[in-house]
Formats: structure tokens, sequence, C-alpha cells
């Protein structure tokens, strides 16, 4: 996806990762049932916000990043027809660490 918006600031654009439709047991669950994601994967990161003495401060976050977001924070928006967040740093509540394998 190529994305067309740059967040400003201490903002960052994350696309919401789905969860699984089915249960381990096989059980289909319908959309009311499904919980709000809070994982997804970041498409852009602002510049960072500035400090009180004008000096910006660098994100912690960079594109690419899986990470975890509160459940309730940021703003849902709609890009190019695919559902994405927008949220500030502080609103991130950790990034997601790969796996290496041997």
């Amino acid at each position: 996806m190529a994305i067309t918006l740059q967040p400003l600031g201490d903002r960052i654009v994350v696309k919401p990762i789905e969860r699984q439709e089915t249960t381990k047991g096989g059980i289909y669950l319908p959309d009311t049932a499904k919980e709000k994601p809070q994982e997804g994967k970041v498409l852009a990161v602002g510049p960072g916000k500035l400090s009180e003495d004008g000096k910006r401060i660098a994100m912690d976050i960079k594109v690419g990043d899986t990470v975890l977001y509160a459940r309730y924070g940021g703003t849902e928006y709609k890009l190019d027809g695919e559902e994405v967040m927008i949220l500030r740093e502080s609103d991130i509540l950790g990034v997601m660490a790969t796996k290496k394998s041997k």
C-alpha cells in the first residue's frame, strides 16, 4: 500500500491487523462479537514532536514495525478504501518483537 498521508508531529499511521474470524474450536464469530483490533503495522511516522526549547524529539517507532496500541486511542480513518488508525506515539503500548530463526 503506497501511503498518501504524512502524519504530523508525534503521530503515526497504523493499519490494524484483523483477528481470526473463528475460535480455536472452529466456531465462526460474527462481526458484533469481534473485539476491536489492538495490533497493527506502521505505515507512516511523523517527524516527532517539538520540545519546549524547539528541538525535535525523534520517534522510537519506525515504518514496518508491528505495534500494540491502546484499545480506544487514536482516530479511525478510511485511506484509499482501507481502514487505518492515526495514533499519537503515546498511544503505542509496545513494539512486537520479531522472531529470528536459527
